[in-house]
């Protein structure tokens, strides 16, 4: 059992650096010596020492001959830091507990064979599918090249996320908003669609003590944005129009300080544009139209729906789209249900129908 308890340890310090690391992996490393930990490290932000050699810089000289246990295999490239792998030899550590693989093309089992040919004993495997969803977004972009998606919904008990004239403030309880908050500051990115800003007129910022601003994305074709919005006043905007957006709009809302980019209205274009930004985790908190293109689209790797005690009786639906039939109806899965005050907070995965080319997104995640 001790070999759970170090790795379960690993994985609370990957855990705790949420919000921090991206494009990068989460990473947690143990350093234990006869029954006795000699070391801790987590990857913090991209740039800094990897957890691996945080550990090994804790542990020093107690590190010759003792075990670490890391969350994702160790590198063996030079990035922006040396390779782990080598400073893990040079310390003389005698066994690594490895969580799971790197997908990353540039590791991928290098790091474990490099380690096995230096005369290591590494074990692969302990605790796979907790590693796997803490890095779900590291994954998901090594995998499908776009941006993990969070999709949020706040609704009544007869499923309107918005009265008929589409304001939705406020439909969920305070202790509902704050955990949005908690959500907001680990994404990289909250989107939301124009209607949404006409509605609500969101502050988009997670407000919670030291937490880092995420990019604020408005797709917006027709750039209905008023440069007035409450989402300029902190943090940068990004505005996804078409290419015949008025000009004399585009120069209104880059004299707020926005960034406007121009392509394809559909959800494939703008997650291209918010991966090659380095954006890893998208929360998606627009309206019915937002949500239902998302969807359409399977460009959905979780769903938060934050139910409040109330009926509403006529307003917006929680998905705009054309009907479908009972047996398309799609399922979630690892489903998780919390109570936040009034109000249930019911979170699950998607798990889309297969496509014409019978896969579907979700396989290819798990793809080796």
């Amino acid at each position: 059992m001790s070999d759970e308890r170090w790795m379960a340890l690993a994985l609370e310090l990957a855990r705790g650096t949420r919000g921090q690391t991206h494009p990068n992996p989460r990473v947690g490393a143990v350093i234990v010596r006869d029954g006795r930990v000699v070391g801790l490290g987590a990857h913090l932000r991209p740039g800094e020492a990897h957890a691996e050699v945080q550990a090994l810089r804790m542990a020093g000289e107690a590190a010759r001959g003792a075990t670490m246990y890391v969350t994702l295999e160790p590198c063996n490239h030079t990035g922006r830091t040396p390779p782990c792998t080598e400073a893990i030899i040079a310390a003389g550590l005698k066994r690594v507990v490895v969580a799971m693989e790197d997908p990353d093309p540039r590791v991928r089992g290098a790091g474990i064979a490099r380690l096995q040919a230096a005369g290591l004993e590494v074990d692969v495997g302990l605790f796979r599918e907790t590693a796997e969803a803490i890095n779900a977004p590291y994954l998901t972009g090594q995998a499908l090249g776009r941006p993990y998606v969070w999709l949020k919904l706040a609704m009544t008990l007869d499923g309107r996320i918005a009265a008929a004239d589409g304001r939705s403030r406020w439909i969920t309880g305070e202790a509902s908003r704050r955990r949005v908050h908690e959500l907001r500051s680990e994404a990289d990115a909250v989107l939301v669609g124009s209607g949404t800003v006409l509605a609500d007129d969101p502050d988009l910022s997670p407000r919670l003590p030291g937490a880092r601003p995420p990019l604020k994305v408005v797709l917006d074709g027709r750039l209905r944005t008023p440069p007035e919005a409450r989402l300029f006043s902190r943090g940068e905007v990004l505005i996804v129009t078409t290419p015949e957006a008025d000009e004399a709009k585009k120069a209104a809302l880059r004299a707020r300080g926005a960034e406007i980019v121009a392509g394809p209205r559909d959800v494939a274009f703008a997650l291209q544009v918010l991966f090659e930004r380095g954006i890893r985790l998208v929360l998606v908190e627009g309206g019915a139209t937002v949500a239902g293109a998302f969807w359409a689209a399977r460009a959905v790797d979780r769903v938060s729906l934050f139910v409040a005690p109330k009926i509403l009786g006529a307003g917006l639906p929680t998905l705009a789209g054309p009907p479908v039939p009972l047996e398309a109806a799609v399922p979630l899965e690892a489903l998780e249900v919390e109570r936040l005050g009034d109000d249930l907070v019911i979170t699950g995965r998607p798990r889309f129908m297969q496509d014409s080319s019978g896969r579907t997104e979700e396989a290819a995640r798990r793809r080796p």
